[in-house]
C-alpha cells in the first residue's frame, strides 16, 4: 500500500512510522511532511526514502533540498495539499493539528484517495462538507483516534444503534476541585495521567474539549445525532469505546493505552495484521474497569461542544478556533486553564451563526475568531 504521512514529525506521525517499520512489506511511503522537527524528519526520510517530502517554510524547505537532492521538497499549505492530491497515494494519514488538516484533507478526497483522519478539527470546522465529498467521490474516511477507531470496529448495523458510548480517562483533574483546576499549571495539566500525546490535544484532555470535540466528530463520521453519544469517564483508558444496540447488546472495543493500535488499523484496513502491540492484551493484567459520569461544573467544556455541535453551522468552528487560541495562551502562561472555557464561551456567545455555511464562510469565521482571542483582555 502506497501512503503519505502529513505530520509525520509528531506524536501520531512518530507511531505510524514505527507500525510502517513493522511491516514494511505492506507499506510503501511517498511522502513525508513534517513542521519545523526538521532533525526527526531526517531521520524519517533516511529510514524511509520517500519521493516528496513537505516542511512548514521556505529556509528549511531549501536547506534540506541541499541535504536530499533527488526528493522532491515542497513547503507550506500548498505543499501538504499538493502532496495530498498525489494519486501515487492508496490512503493519506492525516494527523497535522488543527484547521491545517482541513484543505489536504479535501484534496485528498476530491481525487478518491482515502483518508487515515487523526486531525479532529477537520470535522468540527466543517464536518457536512468534509463528509459530502467522501459520499460524493466514494472515498473512505478511516478515523485514527482510538475512541473513533474502537466505534468503527464495533458498529455494524447503524439502524440498530441505540447508542455510541465515548469513554474519557478524565485527565489530570478528575480527582481535582474546580479551585485546582483553577489554579492548575502549565506543567501539572500537561502531566495526563495515561496517554503520551502532543501538547495541545493534552491540555483538551485535561479540560475534557477534547472529548467534546470527539463528539462532533463522531456525529459526522457515523450520522449519529447527538442525543445518541453519551460521554462516560473511564479512568484506565482500557475501553476505548462501545456501542449500544436497540436489543441491549453493548459491543465494546479494549486495549492497554497504546495509539499504534488505531493507527495500524487505520492505516491497513480493511485487513488485520500482527503488529507491534500484538498479544499486548491480558484480562488479568486489566485488574478493573471503573466507569463515572463527567463532572460538567468542573469541565464545561463538554458542555460547549454539545451545544455548539447541536447548533451546527459556523458555531463548531468558531468554538473550535477560540478553544485552539486560549489553549496557546495558556501554554505561553498568558491566562489560566479556565480562562479557556470562559473565552471559548463568550466567543461563542457573541458569534452569529450562518447556518449551511459554505468552506469560505467557515475559515472567514475562523480567521475572525482568531483575531478576536488574540486581542481579548480579560
Amino acid at each position: 500500500m502506497k501512503i503519505s504521512i502529513l505530520g509525520s514529525t509528531g506524536s501520531i506521525g512518530r507511531q505510524a512510522v514505527e507500525v510502517i517499520q513493522k511491516m514494511p512489506d505492506f507499506f510503501e511511503i511517498v511522502s513525508l511532511c513534517g513542521g519545523n522537527n526538521i532533525d526527526e524528519l531526517r531521520k524519517q526520510i533516511k529510514l524511509l526514502n520517500p519521493k516528496n517530502v513537505c516542511v512548514k517554510t521556505e529556509e528549511n524547505a531549501l536547506l534540506l533540498k541541499k541535504e536530499f537532492p533527488k526528493i522532491n521538497i515542497l513547503y507550506g499549505d500548498e505543499g501538504l495539499v499538493e502532496i495530498a492530491k498525489d494519486t501515487t497515494n492508496d490512503r493519506i494519514l492525516v494527523s497535522v493539528s488543527g484547521k491545517t488538516g482541513l484543505k489536504p484533507t479535501l484534496a485528498a478526497l476530491e481525487n478518491k484517495i482515502d483518508v487515515a483522519l487523526a486531525n479532529k478539527e477537520t470535522l468540527v470546522m466543517a464536518g457536512d462538507i468534509v463528509m459530502a465529498r467522501a459520499k460524493e467521490t466514494g472515498t473512505k474516511i478511516l478515523p485514527v483516534d482510538s475512541e473513533h477507531g474502537a466505534i468503527h470496529q464495533c458498529l455494524s448495523n447503524r439502524n440498530e444503534v441505540e447508542k455510541l458510548i465515548i469513554t474519557a480517562s478524565g485527565g489530570p483533574f478528575r480527582n481535582k476541585s474546580v479551585e485546582d483546576i483553577k489554579n492548575a499549571t502549565v506543567e501539572e495539566t500537561l502531566h495526563h495521567p495515561r496517554w503520551n500525546m502532543g501538547k495541545k490535544i493534552t491540555i483538551d484532555s485535561a479540560t475534557l474539549m477534547n472529548k467534546g470535540l470527539e463528539v462532533i466528530e463522531a456525529h459526522h463520521l457515523f450520522n449519529m445525532p447527538y442525543d445518541k453519544i453519551q460521554v462516560v469517564v473511564h479512568p484506565q483508558s482500557i475501553v476505548h469505546s462501545a456501542v449500544e444496540y436497540v436489543d441491549g447488546s453493548v459491543i465494546a472495543q479494549l486495549g492497554f493505552p497504546s495509539m499504534h493500535i488505531p493507527i495500524q488499523y487505520a492505516l491497513t484496513y480493511p485487513h488485520r495484521r500482527e503488529g507491534i502491540e500484538t498479544r499486548s492484551f491480558d484480562f488479568i493484567k486489566a485488574l478493573r474497569l471503573d466507569f463515572e459520569a463527567p463532572d460538567l461544573d468542573k469541565f464545561p467544556c463538554l458542555q460547549l461542544a454539545f451545544e455548539a455541535g447541536k447548533q451546527g453551522g459556523t458555531l463548531p468552528a468558531v468554538m473550535n478556533a477560540a478553544n485552539e487560541e486560549a489553549v496557546f495562551m495558556f501554554l505561553n502562561k498568558k491566562i489560566s486553564l479556565w480562562n479557556i472555557y470562559e473565552i471559548t464561551k463568550r466567543m461563542m456567545e457573541e458569534h452569529r451563526n450562518i447556518k449551511n455555511p459554505s468552506l469560505e464562510e467557515i475559515i472567514e469565521q475562523d480567521i475572525i475568531t482568531r483575531e478576536k482571542v488574540k486581542s481579548i483582555s480579560l
